[in-house]
């Protein structure tokens, strides 16, 4: 008799990435949504990225816009789309200058940062229509900075009901639209 995870038909492949312990590996009625993407973030924590040789918010601009998800360049800072989003449309504020802290910014920095933040939250809502917002800046690895070297700012769509069980019990987000479809719809709306 052959085991299955009770996740519906058997896969190709799923031989080599089960394990046979009991427990997790119990026959239910629920699918499971693997997000192994997240294992690279995940395994180097938050001290991963210490200076702008490693620093993905430095590499990004090096890059093509489609390739580093880019979706708007300004003089002094670019928007781009979280890679590890909460929801749809998570774009992220980013100073070109590595710079850990908002106070380190200059005064035409500052300007063009909240204008960006501000020009995002339009963009968003012509394109996606969320009604409300998170925005916010997570200053040092004690202030949950994910890469605290490198200052950015979260400017996150919401939307009725867009939470769910899933983050809570299965520590999983259910993601409506990927990052192409999110890249796509926005990269032209600014």
């Amino acid at each position: 008799m052959q085991e299955t995870t009770g996740a519906g038909p058997e896969y190709p492949g799923d031989h080599a990435v089960t394990d046979d312990f009991s427990l997790a590996g119990v026959p239910d009625a629920f699918q499971r949504l693997w997000t192994p993407h997240r294992m690279a973030y995940i395994k180097g924590g938050q001290h991963q990225f210490k200076n702008p040789d490693d620093c993905p918010f430095c590499a990004a601009p090096e890059r093509g816009d489609e390739d580093s998800l880019i979706v708007y360049r300004g003089r002094t800072s670019y928007v781009v789309l979280n890679l590890f989003p909460y929801n749809p449309g998570h774009l992220l504020v980013c100073p070109y200058r590595h710079i850990p802290d908002y106070t380190d910014l200059t005064v035409e920095e500052t300007a063009e940062f909240s204008e960006l933040t501000q020009t995002a939250m339009r963009v968003l809502r012509k394109v996606a229509n969320p009604s409300g917002f998170n925005l916010g800046m997570n200053q040092g690895v004690t202030g949950g900075a994910g890469i605290a070297g490198h200052l950015h700012q979260h400017v996150v769509p919401r939307w009725g009901g867009d939470t769910n069980f899933m983050p809570v019990i299965a520590d999983t987000k259910v993601m409506p639209q990927t990052l192409e479809q999110s890249y796509e719809a926005l990269k032209g709306a600014f």
